[in-house]
């Protein structure tokens, strides 16, 4: 048993320990601000522990620990790391000023860890529920604020179902397979000439599952609501590390034990790809509420992402992670831009409230430009280059009308994104918001720059991406 393989996650586990009983024994009336300057030293110590734990199977074959993990992990504790630093500035406004608060976004992050790696359909279970659960509290974390709580309460509902479906899923899937082992699954599978028809029922509900914590259609009813009534970090954050999780085992259980049956899952991923496309394109043009609309961009780009996927190829697993990405970077810049719409010290998000922004804040109006555009897929911002590698990808699979028909949602989509674009900067000018802290201006340069100069590390992140898409063939 290679116990140093899981080191990065034992490392963490123990952080976050440490962290809550120190917020616990201090004596000064609110310990939130060291407990999050903690908690991100934390995610910078296990990003590094990360990038040089080597590569092997460990613990009787349930975890794992290869290129595909280390990209899966690093982007996550980036998204994470972003999420807790934007949390920062507005904390006591935002109601989150506790020292539970950071360490909950810790074990999540812990729990998405543990997916990245999972060598077992169990591992994946339990990766699972540690990040949900956290997660559900801190949707409702704010819980003087009625929106807050009903978005807590929605999500935990909505999530407690569709882990139940992704656990009788799995009960299926190990009831016909007689193991739970990813290895141990290939090699059942791999041996029957026509696959059991309760196994494939299993995939189906596990697909349900994941589906789910990605919302993408039709599981996405919990996403308008709970992006709009949780704290805007909170937001932020789900709408990142959780979500390429998610993503990190669909690729690991359907590239890896059922790879080679491809040609009876791919139409499933078809369907739930354009069903996520269209709807998030279409249904987001009648919001009037910025983060309600970025519910459905997310939903939209959930679905962009899943094109590489149904190629199924290493060229289309390359493409979905380099979107993956571009997504977190200019997700993360945007609710940037988001968390600093206050004023007075009162949160404002009708997409109305920006009018004008070009004239009182014309820096962050250029910066929420740029992530307006790259998620439309204006080149040479970061997601023109997620977009090619999907669509490049879904082509050569010779997936022509799913490439077509994500050409035509992006147009769509375009639409509402100008047209946040022109509110800034042609609208009759609103009143200024409050000052931006330090820690949002640093997150919305840095996230500027990278969505603008991604051609730049294009080459590296391409090279990463192709090793780990090779990891889940070996």
């Amino acid at each position: 048993m290679n116990w140093t393989l899981a080191l990065p996650e034992i490392v963490l586990a123990i952080s976050g320990l440490a962290i809550l009983v120190f917020g616990v024994v201090q004596k000064r009336e609110n310990p939130f601000f060291p407990c999050a300057m903690l908690v991100m030293a934390a995610f910078f110590i296990t990003g590094l522990l990360v990038l040089f734990t080597p590569d092997g199977v460990g613990y009787n074959h349930i975890f794992v620990n290869d290129d595909f993990a280390r990209f899966m992990k690093v982007l996550s504790l980036c998204g994470a790391f972003l999420a807790t630093m934007m949390t920062v500035g507005y904390a006591r406004e935002m109601e989150v000023a506790k020292f539970e608060f950071p360490v909950l976004i810790l074990f999540s992050t812990l729990g998405t860890m543990m997916m990245a790696s999972s060598g077992n359909l169990m591992t994946l279970f339990v990766g699972l529920e540690l990040s949900s659960l956290a997660i559900y509290i801190l949707c409702a974390f704010a819980r003087d604020q009625v929106r807050a709580a009903e978005a807590g309460l929605k999500y935990f509902v909505l999530g407690s179902l569709a882990s139940g479906l992704l656990l009788y899923g799995i009960s299926l899937i190990y009831g016909f397979a007689g193991t739970l082992e990813y290895g141990g699954l290939q090699t059942a599978v791999a041996g029957t000439a026509a696959l059991p028809t309760g196994l494939m029922i299993g995939i189906v509900f596990m697909l349900v599952g994941l589906s789910f914590k990605l919302s993408a259609v039709p599981f996405h009813m919990w996403t308008p609501d709970v992006y709009q009534g949780s704290p805007s970090s909170v937001t932020a954050y789900m709408a990142g590390a959780p979500k390429i999780a998610a993503f990190a085992v669909l690729l690991r259980v359907m590239i890896g034990p059922f790879g080679h049956m491809t040609e009876q899952w791919r139409l499933l991923i078809e369907l739930v790809s354009v069903a996520s496309m269209l709807f998030g394109s279409i249904a987001a043009i009648a919001q009037t509420d910025i983060k309600r609309l970025m519910a459905y961009s997310s939903i939209g780009h959930m679905g962009y992402a899943m094109m590489g996927m149904a190629a199924a190829t290493p060229e289309g697993t390359r493409g979905t992670l380099v979107y993956l990405v571009t997504y977190l970077f200019m997700n993360v810049g945007a609710f940037a831009g988001i968390v600093a719409m206050r004023r007075k010290g009162f949160a404002v998000t009708r997409i109305s409230d920006l009018a004008g922004l070009g004239k009182t804040a014309p820096g962050m109006a250029a910066a929420m430009a740029i992530f307006m555009f790259s998620m439309a897929g204006a080149p040479p911002l970061a997601g023109f280059f997620g977009k090619l590698m999907v669509f490049y990808a879904a082509i050569n699979a010779h997936l022509y009308a799913l490439a077509a028909i994500g050409v035509i949602s992006s147009i769509i989509g375009a639409y509402y994104y100008v047209r946040i674009v022109k509110v800034m900067f042609f609208d009759t000018a609103e009143e200024a918001f409050d000052r931006l802290p330090v820690s949002l201006s640093f997150i919305s340069v840095g996230m500027g720059l990278v969505t603008c100069l991604f051609i730049v590390v294009l080459g590296p992140v391409s090279t990463a991406a192709q090793a780990a898409a090779q990891a889940l063939l070996r």
